[in-house]
């Protein structure tokens, strides 16, 4: 800075840009400076050098702060009233050629950006991105230790299949026949640390789910989880509140608390969704009312079921706008949201449609339809100029009261946990639990931010005899895989309850990133592929020996595959 001006400075760092020989641009993780090239004889061998450097190679320079010319100030520089003038050089590694130049605004595939990875990261904008996160974090722990007397907790890798929710990756063992498997989350171990007494958990964990990848999810994530004893559902979601104000980043403005609640059915009723993004108003609406009047005969035979309703959103603005893209957007006709509602009118209308007229009974998926629609309706809008969500504003939204089980989807006779297996009854249905169970609420509850789910926790159960009766009677699960948890149940487990934060997605929204791949350092691609490094890679079959495991090539894969035939080293 000006501050320096006069004095002798080594500085170490990237050359970010040459021009003819007269000057360059420095980067280093604090920022850009402005590297003058001396002209005369006497540094003719410094400017040899650093005129010939190829762009990113890695410098040494001493020299001597002066400040620009007057008129030359650059005040979109930190540094932009200073220069350094040079004296000695030295090249510390040559850059080759660049498969991409390291430039915010060059267009790059998601595919080059993954294999080089390393030099993506050099972008001010993943610097900026990873940077942030790791102040927050440290912001975490702060609130979380210093203020909140949690223990940071580190729970095992390796562990045993968990039954019911996400696919897990599985790690073989050298005994034959059994593996390990990747936690999705420290859930379990984090009930037993409050069977343990360790009454404030909490972990930058990681966690695992062999599911692919979508923008806002990758095969490996990073969770904040906490757990907490003697606690009730309102005091986590104080936690949570005062957490996400102490660490939220000053440039992204403020906070305010407590955070707005909502129940899962007043989110399905106004918003189709129960993530809604509460940034911009067209609610679902129910018309039955005033179509019951009606003479629509298809609109009279809807509203005769039972619960049968008709339901609407109101797009101000866009009717004349999104009369026609609608039908052409599959991601909309794909939802047949006029299934109960306007079939005749909307056929007469828009004969192109793909949409097909139906008249079973109004249900939760209509609500789901519009919701859909809902959004899709909101991206035409803002495509065609109209803001309705300001980047800029974060709307938090606590979602509650969630049913405690839901019919499976390929078989609506049987049950799984909206949750996970280990959530409590809302105190109120507790009964229902062996009458009824499809009418018990949990105490379950979501974090939603921006139509984001960034968290979700429950109460647990604590009661070995409860824990035992919802995996074998409802959720027809073998609890003996659990029986580590349950045993532990019966030895005085306290009342306890938590919460994770999905810390890649969260930061993501914070930085308005389009992935979760912009926040992470190592991110895998769609796939769940490491480019980089080509994970996952072949093992040779003396190396899967100990584990005892043969590998089988169907023959029609390996030919089309190119992979190893039955005479190389990898085998079939």
């Amino acid at each position: 800075r000006s501050a320096h001006v006069g004095q002798e400075v080594t500085l170490y760092g990237w050359i970010q840009y040459q021009r003819q020989g007269l000057f360059l641009v420095l980067r280093d993780f604090q920022g850009l400076t402005q590297i003058i090239i001396p002209q005369d004889e006497a540094h003719s061998h410094v400017k040899k050098l650093l005129s010939n450097a190829p762009v990113e190679s890695v410098v040494r320079v001493t020299g001597t702060v002066s400040l620009r010319p007057p008129g030359q100030e650059n005040p979109k520089m930190p540094t932009g009233d200073i220069e350094v003038k040079v004296e000695t050089a030295e090249i510390l590694n040559s850059c080759k050629k660049l498969p991409f130049e390291i430039k915010d605004f060059i267009k790059k595939t998601e595919a080059l950006r993954m294999q080089y990875r390393y030099l993506d990261l050099r972008s001010f904008q993943l610097q900026y991105n990873l940077r942030l996160r790791s102040q927050i974090v440290m912001r975490m722990r702060e609130y979380l230790c210093n203020l909140h007397g949690f223990v940071d907790v580190e729970t095992p890798t390796l562990f045993k299949r968990t039954p019911g929710g996400a696919k897990e990756f599985l790690v073989p063992s050298r005994e034959a026949g059994k593996f390990y498997s990747l936690p999705q989350s420290p859930q379990q171990f984090k009930q037993l640390l409050m069977v343990g007494g360790l009454d404030r958990y909490f972990q930058v964990a990681r966690c695992y789910r062999d599911e692919g990848s979508r923008p806002d999810r990758q095969p490996e994530f990073t969770q904040i989880d906490i757990e907490m004893s003697f606690v009730d559902q309102a005091g986590i979601q104080r936690l949570i509140e005062g957490l996400l104000q102490y660490s939220w980043p000053e440039e992204r403005g403020s906070i305010t608390t407590p955070f707005p609640s909502m129940t899962y059915e007043e989110a399905l009723a106004d918003y189709g969704t129960d993530k809604p993004d509460t940034r911009f108003g067209m609610k679902i609406v129910d018309i039955s009312d005033f179509l019951r009047r009606s003479d629509i005969q298809f609109v009279q035979n809807a509203l005769s079921y039972p619960r049968g309703t008709v339901k609407a959103i109101c797009i101000p603005q866009g009717v004349v706008m999104l009369r026609q893209e609608c039908i052409t957007t599959d991601a909309v006709c794909d939802t047949t949201f006029m299934e109960h509602s306007f079939p005749g009118w909307y056929s007469s209308n828009f004969p192109d449609s793909k949409i097909a007229p139906s008249h079973s009974p109004p249900s939760l998926l209509q609500c789901s339809a519009l919701g859909s629609l809902r959004l899709e309706s909101a991206d035409l809008l803002e495509a065609a100029g109209l803001v309705l969500r300001n980047p800029t504003v974060f709307h938090f939204l606590w979602v509650v009261d969630f049913p405690l089980f839901l019919p499976k989807e390929e078989n609506p006779t049987e049950l799984e946990s909206a949750h996970h297996p280990f959530t409590a009854p809302h105190p109120s249905d507790t009964s229902l639990l062996y009458s009824d169970p499809t009418k018990v609420r949990s105490q379950h509850y979501d974090l939603v931010l921006n139509g984001n789910e960034v968290g979700g926790g429950s109460i647990r159960i604590h009661s070995a005899e409860q824990q035992r009766f919802v995996l074998e009677k409802v959720l027809k699960e073998d609890s003996e895989v659990l029986s580590h948890l349950l045993e532990a149940l019966e030895f005085g487990a306290p009342p306890h309850g938590g919460i994770a934060l999905g810390l890649d997605r969260l930061i993501s929204l914070i930085v308005d990133a389009p992935s979760i791949r912009d926040v992470i350092a190592f991110p895998k691609s769609f796939k769940g592929r490491d480019l980089m490094g080509n994970a996952p890679d072949y093992v040779t079959p003396e190396e899967l020996e100990p584990y005892h495991i043969q590998v089988s090539w169907p023959l029609a894969e390996k030919e089309v595959q190119g992979l190893p035939s039955r005479n190389s080293p990898l085998g079939w």
